[in-house]
C-alpha cells in the first residue's frame, strides 16, 4: 500500500481542489526542507529591527563567539554559506537551548563563512532556531506557531508542538542504493528517525515540520502575497526575490540562487538543478 501525498489546487488564496489517495484525509507527511522556508519566514518577522542580515550570530549565541564563527551572520545561515554544512547535532539534544549551545561550542568550521556555498541540511537552522529564541524570548517552536502558522490558518502544518495531533505517515525508503550515486544508506537511516514520535516532537528546525500538501502550497502563497500583512514589505521582497548567493553549488556546479531563506528557480535552464529548501 502506497500513500500518495495529498494534492491540491489553489487559487486566490483558497484551496479549490483537494484529493488524498491511499491515506486518510487528515494524514500529514514529513515535509523535510520545506521547514527551512517556514523558519526563514519566522526570522523575517524580526527584520529589520531586532535582527539584520549582517547581524553577527556571536552577539546572540556566546558559544559561537570564537575565531571563525564570530564572522557568521544571519545572512550566512539563511543562504547556506555559513561554513559548517555537516556540523553534528543529536536530534534530541537540539530540543533545548542548553543542548544546542553545548553542541555549538564543539563545532568546527570547514571553510571561512561566505567563501563557499554548500547545503547545510540542518546545521545552520539549529543556530537560527537559537537566534529566534534569543530575540523573541520564547521557544522557537512556539514562535513559529504563534507568529506564522496560526495567523495564516495553516491548521495541518506543525513544527514539533502538536505534530502528533493527527496521523503522520511514516517515511519509507524505496529503490536500490546501488542505483543512486549518493550515500543513500546513512542518509536513509537518518531520515527514518523522523518516523519516531520523539523526533517529531523535537521539531527539527531545518527538516522536521509535518503538513499536508495544500498547507505547503498556502504557506508559499503567503510568502508571495502576504495576505495577513505579517512581514515588512521590503523584507518580504528581499526574502522572496533578491538573490544573495550565486556561488556554484558543489553538487551541480550551477549558481545556488539563494535568497534569505529560499531558492529562486531562475530562467537560465538550470531550475531543476537548484538545491532544496
Amino acid at each position: 500500500n502506497v500513500a500518495i501525498q495529498n494534492a491540491g489546487t489553489e487559487e486566490d488564496g483558497e484551496v479549490v481542489l483537494r484529493a488524498t489517495f491511499g491515506a486518510t484525509e487528515d494524514a500529514r507527511f514529513t515535509v523535510f526542507s520545506v521547514t527551512k522556508a517556514l523558519l526563514a519566514a519566522t526570522v523575517w518577522l524580526f527584520l529589520p529591527e531586532a535582527l539584520r542580515p549582517e547581524t553577527r550570530v556571536a552577539e546572540l549565541v556566546p558559544e559561537l563567539a570564537r575565531e571563525g564563527f564570530d564572522e557568521v551572520t544571519v545572512e550566512h545561515l539563511l543562504t547556506h554559506t555559513a561554513g559548517f554544512p555537516r556540523a553534528p547535532m543529536g536530534l534530541e539534544e537540539g530540543a533545548t537551548s542548553e543542548g544546542r549551545r553545548a553542541r555549538f561550542a564543539r563545532w568546527r568550521l570547514d571553510w571561512p563563512p561566505g567563501s563557499r556555498t554548500e547545503y547545510h541540511a540542518t546545521s545552520a537552522h539549529w543556530v537560527l532556531a537559537e537566534v529566534v529564541e534569543q530575540v523573541a524570548g520564547q521557544d522557537y517552536r512556539e514562535v513559529v506557531r504563534d507568529r506564522v502558522i496560526d495567523p495564516l490558518g495553516l491548521s495541518a502544518l506543525r513544527l514539533g508542538l502538536g505534530a502528533d495531533a493527527c496521523p503522520v505517515l511514516d517515511v519509507v525508503l524505496v529503490g536500490s542504493p546501488t542505483e543512486l550515486d549518493i550515500p543513500v544508506v546513512p542518509v536513509g537511516a537518518h531520515l527514518l528517525r523522523f518516523n519516531e514520535p520523539a523526533v517529531r516532537a523535537v521539531g527539527v528546525p531545518g527538516a522536521g515540520a509535518v503538513s499536508t500538501a495544500d498547507d505547503v502550497a498556502l504557506l508559499y502563497q503567503a510568502l508571495l502575497h502576504d495576505p495577513k500583512g505579517l512581514w515588512d514589505p521590503a523584507v518580504l521582497a528581499d526574502g522572496t526575490g533578491r538573490v544573495r548567493n550565486t556561488l556554484p553549488d558543489p553538487w551541480t556546479g550551477v549558481p545556488a540562487n539563494r535568497t534569505l531563506g529560499l531558492t529562486v528557480a531562475g530562467d537560465d535552464g538550470n531550475a531543476v538543478l537548484r538545491s532544496f529548501g
